[in-house]
């Protein structure tokens, strides 16, 4: 059998289901298996193929996709993606092709085969295995390859295969029964012992799920959150994890987050953070005042996240997020009601959309649109809240989600553009729903050759851009920090985006532009429920303000220097800060 046959079994023996790809001759064999085995979705761009692939993976479960890319510039264009995947630990497999062994330069030339790089080399830093296959591997070496990418903390997996591997006739059998996988670690039974006392004697104990704690368990433990009796807040990645509506949910706290979230987490005496490593994003860059009066529980499946010093850490749990959450909701936890009062005195008294924003007339508040989009949602819609930039930290800041309904982000590495790659990806996850994508002008225009891909299959995609002219969040930076000096951040200063209305009927893509009421027309609502794409053209003010936020201020010696993430802002008024802020010490 060719051996481009017999991935493309194995493949399918491991789950695969689906692939996305750019052809190139470099993978002319392995595109061909593949198309008779998976469902194979072309794209325009590689880094698409890898953003739709790492998203389809994040929001199904069942069915799991690949990406695959041929040589050269193939392989270079998709490192933004393996760089995100890596860095939100998820599933991503990227086969790549390769010239024949023959014409491989090994280090001694910089190339001999056309379109040669090392693609090993390049992608080594952002995955958990790149591998050259320069000589067939069997199955279980394969399989072990591949299923490093799922195996305690998740990761890209890159595997080179040069056009004659591809080729060879071999005679290899199947992969067989499944090993089991390499085993987690575990929390021990004495330190979750020593964890609920902990919730126990604490007064104010507060749960951060995190993108380590998976869909499945959250749902799980669900009916068990009233008696738990702990306030629970989530990370971005954990957004859809417990629904807002929820009386114990506490919002999403972040260095971006929203207001109440970050006091009710500063004003804790116990955070137990499951499943999340806590970086700077979470913590704020003045990761010394996080929980500043309170214990900190961290709980990862990376050892290195533990111990990294930053921020304090006064209980690290090596082991499975899941685990320890199915632990806790089978335990009394004790009382912790009135907490639980204040804290919702907290975000009761702090709205999400903060009068202090400044639009002009004419204009669609982003923040006004982003919650009157989430009342339209239903619960089964997947919602892709992009991954940069104003449009994004609006929608975490103020999109209320619905039990059932799946959010993916990757903002890790925080690139503009993800948003319609990583829609398009989840819609063919999810044939059967809705997928809502919010972007800013600026990040769609990175992968807007992707609207074709969506048209094209018919996805139940509607797309809304905040158009405001340009790079809102550069915008603002250069504004707050820089007396206003714009440097290429909008039409005026050189950034060439299109007519919004014009481009999508290129492709015969219905679109719409919405000013403030236009949601609430017959039209609006024909279109939102519509089945195939349509574009939603959200008419932004290009100086909207985008507060709260925690502020940093230049020194004297140039460096920056951040707020802790209680003290957002602007300042709330004095008697509104001395009631939420109860327990925060002068």
């Amino acid at each position: 059998m060719k051996y481009s046959d017999k991935i493309a079994d194995w493949l399918v023996e491991l789950g695969y289901t689906d692939c996305f790809f750019v052809g190139g001759g470099n993978i002319m064999h392995l595109i061909e298996s593949l198309s008779r085995r998976l469902r194979c979705h072309a794209v325009i761009h590689e880094v698409a193929a890898g953003i739709a692939a790492e998203y389809f993976n994040e929001s199904s479960t069942g069915r799991k996709a690949l990406a695959m890319v041929t040589a050269g510039p193939g392989l270079t264009n998709i490192v933004t993606a393996l760089a995100g995947a890596y860095l939100e630990s998820r599933e991503l497999l990227v086969l790549g092709g390769q010239v024949k062994t023959a014409d491989l330069a090994r280090g001694a030339l910089r190339q001999r085969g056309i379109q040669e790089i090392d693609g090993v080399s390049i992608a080594r830093p952002v995955t958990v295995v790149s591998h050259l296959m320069d000589e067939p591997l069997d199955a279980q070496a394969f399989s072990a390859l591949v299923r490093r990418g799922i195996e305690a903390r998740k990761g890209p997996v890159f595997l080179e295969i040069p056009l004659d591997i591809q080729a060879r006739d071999v005679d290899f059998g199947d992969l067989g029964p499944s090993s089991p996988p390499a085993g987690r670690a575990r929390v021990g039974a004495e330190q979750l012992a020593r964890l609920a006392g902990m919730i126990r004697e604490a007064q104010r104990p507060l749960l951060l799920l995190g993108g380590g704690v998976s869909r499945e368990a959250a749902a799980q433990i669900h009916a068990r959150l009233d008696a738990m009796g702990i306030p629970v807040a989530t990370t971005w990645n954990g957004a859809d994890r417990v629904d807002a509506s929820h009386p114990l949910y506490m919002g999403r706290p972040n260095t971006w987050g929203q207001r109440s979230a970050n006091l009710i987490l500063q004003q804790s005496d116990l955070l137990v953070a499951l499943g999340t490593r806590l970086g700077m994003q979470q913590t704020g860059f003045n990761w010394q005042a996080f929980v500043p009066a309170g214990k900190v529980v961290q709980v990862d499946i990376d050892a290195a996240e533990l111990s990294k010093g930053h921020p304090r850490v006064d209980l690290a749990l090596h082991g499975d997020a899941d685990e320890v959450l199915r632990y806790l909701a089978e335990q009394d936890l004790g009382g912790h009601e009135a907490w639980q009062r204040y804290a919702r005195g907290v975000r009761e008294a702090v709205p999400l959309i903060e009068p202090v924003n400044k639009t002009r007339p004419g204009y669609f508040s982003p923040y006004v649109f982003v919650d009157r989009l989430a009342a339209l949602c239903r619960e089964d819609d997947v919602v892709i809240p992009c991954s940069s930039g104003g449009a994004f930290t609006v929608m975490m800041q103020v999109f209320s989600q619905k039990r059932g309904q799946i959010l993916v982000t990757d903002k890790g590495l925080a690139a503009m553009g993800y948003g319609l790659s990583g829609a398009i990806g989840a819609a063919f996850a999810h044939p059967d729903r809705r997928v809502v994508l919010v972007e800013g002008d600026g990040g769609f225009a990175q992968n807007l050759q992707e609207i074709g891909t969506a048209a094209i299959n018919g996805l139940r995609l509607k797309m809304f851009v905040f158009d405001d002219s340009g790079y809102a969040s550069i915008r603002m930076t250069q504004r707050s920090y820089f007396g206003g000096r714009y440097v290429g951040c909008d039409r005026s200063t050189g950034l060439g985006l299109p007519d919004w209305d014009k481009l999508f009927p290129v492709w015969g893509v219905p679109v719409m532009r919405l000013a403030p009421g236009a949601e609430q027309t017959a039209e609006f609502q024909e279109l939102f429920e519509s089945d195939g794409p349509a574009a939603f053209v959200v008419s932004i003010d290009p100086e909207q303000t985008y507060f709260p936020k925690i502020s940093s201020r230049v020194t004297e010696t140039g460096a920056m220097e951040s707020n802790p993430l209680h003290r957002m802002s602007p300042d709330l008024d004095p008697e509104l800060a001395e009631r939420v802020s109860a327990y925060l010490r002068p």
